[in-house]
């Protein structure tokens, strides 16, 4: 099973890129896409009928902005759309396929810059932290896939020592990853497999790379870890300033 993540930026932007004649090649089990900017009933039909595919919105209620999808090779045997927090769900932050053997989420973390964007930032990743608590007493696998705003640890940056007190790499959302990634017991797929530096997934479109971060994740319960069989990130066609984050499982729906 191969599953994608990726911020498309807008999804409107992202197929004037090229986004839908790429997922036709990609040869993907499950697409989660975050930023999509624009309701289902505002999209043309060909982004809602995909040739190989079954897709599912969940909008956010103010127009051009958040929202996420899931395309999906396979009918999922249900769809959950939020966290069942009614300010988050509004943003529509939050999509989740349930599959026989694994269910499937599309996180949007909130981008941040301003003061009022950071406290509303870690707002949402405290109502995300307490959802993904709850997750790991199901007797379920979850694949937590999205662009979840933050580079974790000093390799998942460029200059990092400039960074420290800016959005995405500040000392509180980086200890939310700890905790996520300590004991709560969700773990880094990309990670397993690959510890190099310079595995950015945000690449501005006009700066060098030194200023790349890597912001998108596929976080897994770990009965999971033994299944992830390759981790990739594509560093072309540019569809977006995100890259997609490609991880193979092991694992059957």
């Amino acid at each position: 099973m191969k599953v994608v993540t990726l911020n498309v930026n807008g999804l409107v932007n992202a197929a004037q890129r090229g986004f839908f004649e790429w997922l036709e090649k990609l040869d993907a089990d499950v697409v989660c896409v975050q930023e999509v900017r624009a309701k289902e009933y505002q999209l043309p039909e060909a982004f809602l009928d995909v040739p190989g595919y079954h897709a599912f919105f969940f909008d956010a209620e103010e127009d051009g902005y958040s929202g996420t999808a899931i395309y999906s090779r396979v009918m999922p045997k249900a769809i959950i759309r939020g966290l069942g927090s009614p300010q988050w769900d509004l943003e529509g932050r939050f999509i989740q396929a349930d599959f026989n053997n694994v269910s499937i989420a599309s996180i949007a973390v909130p981008y941040a810059q301003t003061e009022d964007e950071i406290e509303h930032k870690l707002a949402f990743l405290d109502v995300l932290q307490q959802h993904m608590k709850k997750t790991r007493r199901k007797r379920r696998e979850f694949i937590f896939a999205g662009s979840y705003q933050i580079a974790h640890r000093s390799i998942d940056l460029g200059n990092w020592e400039t960074h420290q007190r800016e959005s995405g790499f500040l000392p509180e959302e980086r200890a939310w990853m700890d905790q996520v990634t300590g004991p709560i017991g969700f773990v880094d797929a990309f990670r397993l497999m690959n510890r190099k530096d310079r595995q950015h997934t945000w690449w501005p479109f006009d700066e060098a790379q030194a200023n790349g971060m890597r912001l998108d994740y596929q976080m897994i319960t770990p009965n999971i870890a033994d299944f992830v069989l390759d981790v990739g990130i594509l560093r072309e066609p540019r569809i977006s300033p995100h890259l997609p984050v490609v991880i193979e499982y092991d694992i059957d729906f």
